[in-house]
């Protein structure tokens, strides 16, 4: 049975935590956080108030980061460093060059794997999409359309302060909450050739260092054209909008769902299953992605999200939020 921990006990842990309790073949074995109330998120687990404690404390196969974005690389790399394998949410980094330098510290451990929480990329309703845009019946990919039209009060950036400053959070919507969409339109449309961007906020909130509106333009090397906006400056959380158009159909993935549109006929294809409660956006594919990483784990297969693999949607943040300041298109 593989040993599991827990470093970070704040919203995100929630999801993480019932998927190890509920393995028969991982044991969580220890959690971590500053906080010593979070304790109580997992009664009989071994719980410590320091990470570097608890490395050298505890045997461990695997470490869950569930941390602020400052804090994904940096306590990343202590782990890889004391050999332990490494399942980090999302974003990669707090930035492009922390990004880099996550990647290179995937390549310098080979003996060692390190899981990027994508989790989307699992929905069913995206591996049908995909399945049908690889396979080709309906034409070639032209264009793609990602849309994350949500609502974040002040509230959400004064209870955490860290999601309000670029020095601890890196960005706002493009990087905490849309980078999900980012990524999916990347595999969808393959190697981006520019991107033009521009960021904003049309919120008043006092102290708000970061973006809380952004929309993008992108030419693909394949001749598709993609748009994106999100924003957390809605009246409310709507539903994420990916549409893909090919030359015979269009493919939209929209309230967990699948729908392919042909002469003006919508066909639903597939519903995704469905996390309970007020977090549904969060998606219910957090246990299929920590599965298959433990079973990556013990059969030594590396089909998983690698550093490398979440590499692109830091590129494109950056490359949106240089576009925003430089007012030119961007080469990729």
């Amino acid at each position: 049975m593989l040993r599991a921990a827990i470093i970070g006990l704040g919203e995100i842990s929630n999801i993480h935590l019932p998927v190890l309790l509920e393995s028969v073949n991982m044991d969580l074995a220890a959690v971590c956080d500053i906080d010593p109330a979070m304790a109580a998120k997992a009664p009989g687990t071994k719980f410590y108030t320091g990470y570097r404690e608890m490395l050298a404390a505890e045997r461990l196969d695997c470490v869950h980061i569930c941390l602020p974005h400052y804090l994904h690389y940096p306590v990343a790399r202590y782990v890889i460093e004391q050999g332990v394998n490494v399942f980090c949410e999302k974003p990669l980094a707090m930035n492009l060059a922390e990004a880099r330098d996550f990647v290179a510290l995937e390549e310098s451990h080979p003996e060692l794997k390190i899981g990027i929480c994508f989790q989307n990329r699992y929905n069913e309703s995206f591996q049908m999409l995909m399945h049908l845009v690889a396979e080709g019946q309906m034409g070639r990919v032209t264009g793609i359309k990602g849309i994350v039209p949500w609502f974040r009060a002040l509230s959400y950036y004064t209870d955490k302060p860290w999601r309000m400053r670029m020095s601890t959070a890196g960005g706002g919507v493009m990087i905490n909450q849309s980078i999900h969409t980012m990524d999916l339109m990347q595999l969808i449309g393959g190697e981006i050739a520019s991107i033009r961007g521009s960021i904003a906020n049309l919120l008043d909130y006092d102290g708000l260092e970061v973006e809380d509106t952004a929309s993008a333009r992108m030419e693909f090397k394949n001749g598709a054209q993609g748009f994106f906006f999100a924003t957390t400056a809605n009246s409310r959380n709507d539903s994420v909008e990916i549409e893909v158009t090919l030359e015979q159909g269009e493919l939209i993935l929209r309230d967990c769902c699948l729908y392919r549109q042909n002469d003006g006929v919508l066909e639903q294809l597939v519903e995704d299953d469905r996390l309970a409660g007020t977090k549904f956006y969060f998606g219910a594919s957090h246990g299929k992605i920590i599965r298959q990483f433990y079973e990556c784990l013990e059969t030594g297969s590396h089909e998983y999200v690698h550093a490398r693999d979440a590499l692109t949607s830091m590129r494109m943040i950056d490359a949106i939020r240089r576009s925003s300041e430089e007012k030119v298109s961007i080469a990729f």
